[in-house]
């Protein structure tokens, strides 16, 4: 028998915390349509996902991905980072 291939579910958002060992705050936001009103609304979610090299910064653009959980509230790890946040 052939087993389904899982896909890994990823989300984009951006770092708004680094400052744990190995660990960093994700940011996502999406649009959802109100049900009454009919007008898209931007709802967030922040979720903590694991960093083994600790190369993120604050305000960088990540895709992380669903994995094992890994602790109480970290079920996520880092796939890639897409954009470095500018240097001030």
């Amino acid at each position: 028998m052939n087993e389904p291939v899982k896909t890994q579910r990823t989300l984009t958002g951006t770092v708004v915390s680094n400052k744990m060992d190995k660990t960093i705050a994700v940011l996502v936001e999406r649009s959802v349509k109100h049900p009454l009103y009919e007008k898209y609304v931007r709802k967030s979610s922040k979720v903590l996902a694991h960093d083994e090299n600790n190369e993120c910064r604050e305000g960088d653009v990540v895709v992380i991905e669903s994995s094992r959980p890994i602790s109480k509230r970290k079920a996520w790890r880092l796939h890639k980072i897409v954009e470095r946040a500018h240097e001030v």
